[in-house]
């Protein structure tokens, strides 16, 4: 009796689970948050607010207009051309956009699935990945020379820059989600008679759909809001982007705020509103593609 009630009284007692709770920094929380509405919702109010001032309201910027100048936006479509400029633009981009999930994501289907069997794939992937270091402006004048060299320097050819300029990132991008797809289904479609193509096209393709999308409008608000590619490789004044249309408020003494900000708007407003209804898309495929 005394022996069971010593083993009784030896016996560990069940160890209760504890919950760790999360300590939240309330304050950091609150000063990241006003920074970031003054970081991005500030630039915002102070274009909307000068696009529809009248230059003799421009003392103070971030006051409100005291009478309201719609006229602004209708004087900047005009002066900037604006329906030749956005078909210009929106050429560019959506070629751009369709070519390179395509191009792009076979590119990095093969080099992912052959990089650890073949030197040469793996070679290929760092190439490209190492592309990703090299600023625009170190190669600039080159490509220049060699885009005027070969007769590119129109939209055709900035249009194939923009899908060959793409790559590295986008390789990095659709690697990381081609890595979680099971080869089983690859084996499993080739033992059903499938050819490569066949097997890329109606078994991988279609599961990259949340990739496609982050790559198309990652690609598409990196095309529509370039300025400095179309800058030094467009000729033709009459094959401009919005981006280069806004040089038309630079005058030699003065500058038409009003009306460049009127016209910034314009301009802002595809991006900003594709950007609003697939940004989910954007978080959702950057995740799964930093994830192995």
């Amino acid at each position: 009796m005394q022996a069971n009630a010593d083993l009784n009284n030896n016996t560990p007692a069940p160890r209760k689970s504890k919950k760790r709770k999360k300590k939240v920094n309330w304050t950091l929380t609150s000063v990241m948050m006003v920074l970031a509405i003054f970081a991005i919702l500030g630039p915002l109010y102070i274009t909307i607010v000068i696009a529809l001032k009248d230059p003799s309201q421009m003392s103070n910027v971030l006051s409100l207009p005291k009478q309201i100048h719609w006229e602004n936006f209708k004087n900047a479509w005009q002066m900037t051309n604006f329906p030749k400029m956005f078909l210009n633009t929106l050429f560019i981009t959506v070629v751009n956009v369709i070519f390179t999930i395509f191009t792009n994501s076979m590119a990095a289907y093969v080099i992912t699935r052959y990089r650890l069997k073949n030197k040469f794939f793996n070679m290929m992937y760092y190439y490209f990945i190492s592309a990703m270091f090299i600023p625009f402006n170190v190669i600039m004048l080159p490509l220049v020379k060699e885009v005027s060299a070969f007769h590119m320097d129109n939209i055709i050819g900035i249009t194939f820059l923009y899908i060959v300029f793409g790559l590295p990132q986008n390789i990095f991008l659709y690697s990381g989600f081609v890595k979680e797809i099971p080869t089983a289904l690859e084996e499993a479609a080739e033992m059903d008679g499938a050819k490569p193509m066949q097997i890329f096209f109606k078994v991988i393709f279609p599961l990259m759909k949340p990739m496609h999308a982050t790559v198309a409008i990652l690609s598409f608000m990196w095309t529509w809001n370039d300025f400095l590619m179309p800058l030094v490789l467009l000729s033709n004044p009459d094959q401009q982007t919005l981006q280069l249309a806004q040089y038309v408020f630079q005058g030699q003494f003065s500058t038409q705020y009003n009306l460049a900000f009127a016209s910034y708007v314009l301009v802002l407003l595809p991006v900003l509103i594709m950007y609003v209804f697939f940004q989910k898309y954007i978080i959702a495929g950057v995740t799964s593609g930093s994830v192995k």
